[in-house]
């Protein structure tokens, strides 16, 4: 991997699992509670109600030691006599303490708050209850920014609890807000999701208010986060036209700046338009300006130039934050900020070599390295180890960039040092995998194999927290976590000149790119749905060989799992960018019905996928090859590589799997192959027509039973009916389709509505897959695999995976629907005729197209892919 994509990566995982509230996201990695305090302007009085309005004005801007002074006058003055108005202050004195790092007391009056309203009888219980509420809203938020998310949790629980017994029920829903960030900050993204949708079908019950901009602003950030966009867009503009209804300008930044992120990706110049409106709105507002919001907006910036940098303009936004981190106070979230500004420094450093002109003067390593070792120190001085630890991290990358090895590797270790004290595997993960490629470089091959297995074994024990890591804003699996997988499977299946490859090095890389597999889908989905369960090919067909194809930067390994056999391997030396060129010239081609171009790429790749394992296969009498695809090898049909005489498939039966930890193959039953089918003929919703719909379900309906749902039958609503009611072991829908590596953009289309893949997945878990009469086989007719999207059969198995059937026949491209219409008539008539495994059953009809002089071109019958259980 480039040192820019590692610089890179760093940053994403600073600014993600930290849960920074940085440039990128105002109040959104660390989702911002809902304070239980106001914004009112500054009024000079001496009353202790006034007192506590002048408090909350200096804490609106950040001023905590005048809001600490004068909200202590007013707890002077209630003293004894009114012990309500004394714990509400106390409550916010605190979180005024907090912001200082004044942990100890902070603590001290939150508990003296509570104890005050707990044993004064003499309230109202729901008065009583209602600051009692407020009191514990306060002490969550002090948990929260200590980094005890669990503990912050709880208390919010409570919290909520006594506001709903008060009747306040926007205190329930701030409560709610609050528990949604903390589940947020612990990477448990569809927990707060969940959360957050309850609270939105509250708010909508509400009148405008700034707790009801609060949550729908959490909420459209965290769909972002799980990658609906589009809908989280929806929610923020809501969000803001209710601010701007309130004339709450701070509140119209933060959501600027949040719906910023949502097009930072895709659309940069619409995101700096957004930065640069929620700037302007701040300039004109005093109050503003004395906040932590212009320093987030500057962060926000200085990051979009990470791409295509403008260094006069960064040199400028450079001076501005630094002096705006010199006038904010010393708390987690700043210091996290200047972590996010350092590692933003790295990578504009890493795009130009000229440090020495007088624009850049910042981008120096020496710079940046005073400038993170001051970090170091302020992190040591409020005891924050994550902090210190990532500081550490960044400088060891610094060195190992510049080649200064025994730097580089004295910072990486005490990084991971630190964070081991923290407890932080999130963070250790990053130092073991930093140590391995510095290990790697010093020629210490064993130990740079110990560090990669360490952190290949920390991610596997993240992935509920990684899985949920933002999509849009900078983050990339490929970048940050892809990599260390690979990178180890390089060193495993690299033999040293005295010795071969050991077996346990085969097996263990063979596990690890399964697991890559399952991480990779398990991304897709945007959550940790997936687990996995190794299984001998020996325990599941042993005329069945499995070959894992394995992409590497410079070359492919495949890996050969034979019934009863030693794990054999082959290499080819070939570099990633030649071998991928390859694939798509096949994958162009192959689609192409008036050219042969594809002979010669399908050729190649049959030579080094397949031929220098003939002998093997042979001798094992293998009729069906399984294959765990790796990378854009998922995007081509495997059956139609070419040996120079014939295709593979007129050899082999083909399957695919994205690793058999994710199955356990059954054959058939073949009592009583009843279907489900459903498909749509007309144009509907922009899509065209498809003319041979009826006629392919005529055929399926000819071969076995069926219940079919054609065009205006076919919705949502009657395919979950059937499916629920029925014991149909086969679902077979021929519709429009596309798979794509977004699941947004993976979907199917029924009559009435679209279905995208957790809709797919909630209909057929209508019907229990642990059952007997579990779905055994899915049909899509149709559907495609997105144009121009490298990844996008990543889709295609995350739909065959979340779907619960134990096979999946689907198309990698929009094929000819006359000729799909005969497939399918053959492979029902081999399935129920002759009770064929599935893969071979495919295999005999994609036979008798190649056999009909129409249907030559592999066009025609390539696309069909089996995935999942082949027997």
């Amino acid at each position: 991997m480039s040192s820019k994509l590692r610089q890179r990566c760093l940053l994403l995982f600073i600014l993600i699992i930290i849960g920074l509230n940085s440039s990128l996201l105002v109040n959104s990695y660390r989702m911002a509670p809902v304070h239980a305090t106001g914004s009112e302007q500054f009024v000079s009085t001496k009353s202790p109600l006034e007192l506590e309005s002048q408090g909350k004005y200096f804490y609106s801007i950040s001023q905590f030691q005048q809001a600490i002074d004068l909200w202590q006058q007013a707890i002077n003055i209630y003293g004894d006599q009114e012990l309500l108005n004394r714990a509400r202050v106390l409550g916010n004195l605190a979180l005024a303490q907090g912001q200082l790092n004044r942990w100890s007391a902070a603590t001290a009056n939150i508990s003296l708050g509570l104890n005050l309203l707990r044993h004064d009888s003499q309230l109202a219980t729901q008065e009583r209850l209602g600051a009692l509420a407020q009191l514990l809203n306060n002490q969550g938020i002090l948990k929260l920014n200590q980094g005890r998310a669990e503990e912050a949790i709880a208390v919010w629980t409570q919290a909520e609890d006594y506001y709903q017994k008060s009747g306040n029920e926007l205190g329930v829903i701030r409560a709610a807000i609050n528990q949604a960030g903390a589940y947020k900050q612990l990477g448990f993204y569809r927990r707060a999701l969940k959360t957050l949708t309850k609270v939105e079908s509250n708010l909508s019950q509400q009148s405008d208010s700034l707790v009801k901009v609060a949550g729908l602003r959490s909420y459209g950030d965290i769909l972002r986060l799980v990658g609906q966009v589009e809908q989280s867009q929806k929610i923020l503009k809501q969000s803001l036209a209710i601010a701007s209804r309130l004339q709450s300008p701070g509140e119209q930044v933060k959501i600027l700046l949040v719906l910023g992120n949502t097009y930072k990706a895709d659309h940069p110049a619409q995101a700096q338009k957004l930065y640069q409106q929620g700037q302007s709105i701040c300039q004109q507002q005093g109050n503003c300006l004395q906040t932590d919001l212009p320093l987030q907006i500057h962060l926000a910036q200085l990051s979009l130039m990470l791409n295509n940098p403008d260094y006069k303009a960064a040199s400028s936004l450079i001076t501005t934050l630094k002096a705006e981190f010199a006038r904010l106070p010393l708390n987690r979230i700043n210091i996290d900020r200047r972590i996010n500004f350092a590692q933003s420094l790295v990578e504009l450093a890493s795009h130009d070599p000229l440090k020495d002109n007088q624009t850049r003067a910042w981008l120096s390593n020496i710079e940046i390295d005073q400038f993170l070792q001051e970090t170091i120190k302020q992190a040591k001085t409020i005891s924050y180890q994550k902090g210190q630890s990532y500081s550490l991290g960044v400088l060891g990358k610094i060195w190992e960039e510049s080649g200064d090895w025994n730097q580089a590797q004295k910072y990486s270790t005490e990084a991971l040092i630190v964070a081991q004290e923290a407890d932080a595997p999130e963070v250790r993960y990053l130092w073991q995998w930093q140590l391995g490629r510095i290990n790697q470089a010093l020629g210490d091959r064993q130990a740079a194999i110990t560090h990669y297995t360490q952190s290949v074994a920390l991610l596997k024990s993240l992935s509920q927290n990684l899985v949920g890591i933002d999509p849009d804003v900078q983050y990339s699996f490929r970048d940050s976590v892809e990599p260390v997988y690979r990178e180890l499977v390089s060193l495993l299946l690299t033999a040293s000149p005295e010795a071969e490859i050991s077996q346990a090095n085969l097996e263990e890389a063979r596990n690890i790119i399964e697991s890559l597999q399952l991480a990779e889908l398990n991304n897709f989905f945007r959550e940790a749905c997936l687990d996995g369960q190794a299984v001998s090919i020996d325990q599941v067909d042993l005329q069945a060989a499995v070959i894992y194809p394995i992409i590497l930067s410079d070359r492919l390994e495949v890996i050969l799992s034979l019934p009863d056999e030693p794990l054999k391997h082959y290499t080819s030396k070939i570099s990633q960018q030649s071998l991928e060129t390859t694939i798509e010239e096949f994958r162009q081609g192959v689609v192409v019905r008036s050219r042969r171009h594809f002979y010669q790429p399908a050729h190649k790749l049959y030579d080094l996928l397949i031929r220098p394992a003939l002998d093997d296969l042979t001798s094992n009498h293998i009729k069906t090859l399984v294959f765990v695809p790796d990378g854009t090898f998922r995007n081509i049909p495997l059956s139609a590589l070419y040996n120079g005489e014939h295709f593979l498939l007129e050899d082999y039966s083909i399957a695919l799997t994205p690793g058999l930890q994710l199955l356990k193959p059954q054959p058939l039953v073949q009592e009583k192959l009843n279907t489900i089918a459903a498909g749509l003929t007309k144009s509907i919703k922009g899509f065209s027509a498809l003319n041979y719909v009826n006629f392919e379900l005529k055929e399926i309906e000819s071969r076995v039973n069926s219940v079919v749902l054609l065009d205006q039958n076919f919705t949502v609503e009657a395919l979950e009916q059937e499916i629920q009611f029925s014991d149909y072991p086969i679902v077979h829908i021929a519709t429009h389709g596309q798979f794509s590596s977004s699941i947004e953009d993976t979907f199917l289309l029924a009559w009435d509505e679209q279905i995208n893949i957790n809709e797919l997945d909630r209909i057929l878990q209508t019907r229990n897959p642990h059952q007997e009469n579990a779905i055994e086989l899915l049909v899509l007719s149709a559907c495609e695999t997105a144009t121009g999207d490298r990844r996008a059969a990543l889709g295609l198995a995350g739909m065959a995976v979340r779907a619960g059937a134990k096979s999946t026949l689907a198309t990698l491209w929009a094929v000819n629907d006359l000729a799909t219409a005969k497939l399918m008539g053959d492979f029902y008539r081999e399935l129920s005729e002759q009770h064929l495994p599935k893969a071979e059953a495919v295999r005999q009809a994609q036979l008798s197209l190649l056999s009909d002089r129409t249907y030559r071109h592999p066009f025609y019958w390539a696309p069909y892919v089996l995935l999942g259980n082949w027997l």
